[in-house]
């Protein structure tokens, strides 16, 4: 079903993209097929738990065998120069890269096969977070806090809220650096918090030998109106190390971030109706639908092609010949960007 949009100029007299497909269908959006959502609303908690579902062989988000049934935990962490270095982003089983106000952007980590001992600075929620969701299920959510406006559109949201506001003694201030950039939580504390918080579910992801037609890669950089990331390969540890801005992105652990599978998802990114106290508008990053992909394991980039029919199923990643394009096993990183040139709504 198509829905209308509104054609709104940016700020500074700049046009935004394109038509947009507004919002709710009680409470759910289908993916809109050659049109984009400009201000969507995400789907609505349909209350009770869904039934359970038999244990995997291998964990949905990695493939790996650890933590095969423990809960998902979603945490918001801040991913500018003076939020580094960061905390518990090395233990995550999935790392979304997502664009915010300004050009910068803010990761969303999850969580299940095992978790850090601390995680932060945790910064605030934005509304493509929930439209990324409810593919799995209904997790715990944590994040600082959001603008008064999208409040509603979190509890309607299918996650279990466990955010500053509700979290109590699960958050903290630590270190030197000053507010905002000194929030933390404990995952396990953030849990308990929401003991009905779903275990993983098949998000699409298929980990496998790695399939014909890469093509050698050393190093591939994602690129923001204001941010840049770049993704080296090592083969000395097996994965792909991350930079910030040209440094080295060095964890509070003190080792370099990065996956063993780097998945860039060319997703269109339009304005949405919220913005911050600078009147910057926020990104709405689509995520159902169709792209295409660069996806860079075991040294090799391959050309690829998403799908997501709905908000409540998973990614599916396929191959230019069409074949199910296979992961490494271990963390992934899905890093989101405008489909064309670096844009700010």
């Amino acid at each position: 079903m198509r829905f209308a949009g509104v054609v709104r100029g940016t700020r500074g007299g700049r046009a935004a993209a394109g038509l947009a497909c507004a919002a709710v269908l009680a409470g759910t959006l289908a993916g809109c097929s050659g049109r984009v959502a400009e201000d969507a609303a995400p789907p609505v908690a349909s209350g009770g738990t869904a039934p359970s579902a038999p244990t995997p062989a291998t964990h949905p988000f990695t493939g790996g065998t650890r933590g095969l049934r423990n809960p998902v935990l979603a945490v918001k962490i801040e991913n500018t120069r003076p939020a580094m270095p960061q905390s518990g982003v090395t233990a995550a089983d999935i790392v979304y890269v997502e664009q915010v106000e300004g050009g910068e952007t803010r990761l969303m980590a999850v969580y299940s096969s095992r978790y850090p001992r601390r995680v932060g600075p945790v910064r605030s929620a934005r509304i493509s977070d929930l439209h990324i969701l409810p593919q799995f299920g209904r997790p715990a959510f944590a994040f600082s806090g959001v603008q008064s406006k999208m409040k509603p559109y979190v509890r309607r949201a299918p996650v279990y809220d466990v955010s500053q506001e509700n979290g109590g003694s699960a958050y903290f201030r630590a270190g030197p650096k000053p507010i905002p950039y000194n929030l933390y939580a404990d995952p396990r504390n953030l849990l308990r918090l929401a003991p009905r918080a779903e275990p993983p579910r098949d998000i699409g992801f298929r980990f496998g030998p790695a399939p014909a037609g890469g093509r050698p890669t050393k190093t591939f950089t994602a690129r923001w109106p204001s941010a840049t990331m770049a993704f080296t390969w090592s083969a000395k540890r097996k994965r792909w190390l991350s930079s910030f801005g040209g440094r080295v992105n060095v964890g509070a652990e003190g080792d370099v971030l990065g996956g063993h599978t780097i998945v860039v998802q060319y997703a269109k990114t339009t304005r949405s109706k919220f913005h911050d106290f600078l009147g910057s508008y926020t990104p709405l990053i689509h995520t159902t639908g169709t792209g295409r992909a660069t996806v860079l394991r075991d040294g090799m980039a391959y050309d690829a092609r998403w799908s997501r029919p709905s908000e409540t199923q998973g990614t599916t990643f396929t191959t230019a010949d069409g074949r199910p394009m296979t992961f490494a096993a271990g963390q992934v990183w899905v890093v989101l960007v405008n489909d064309g040139r670096p844009y700010m709504p």
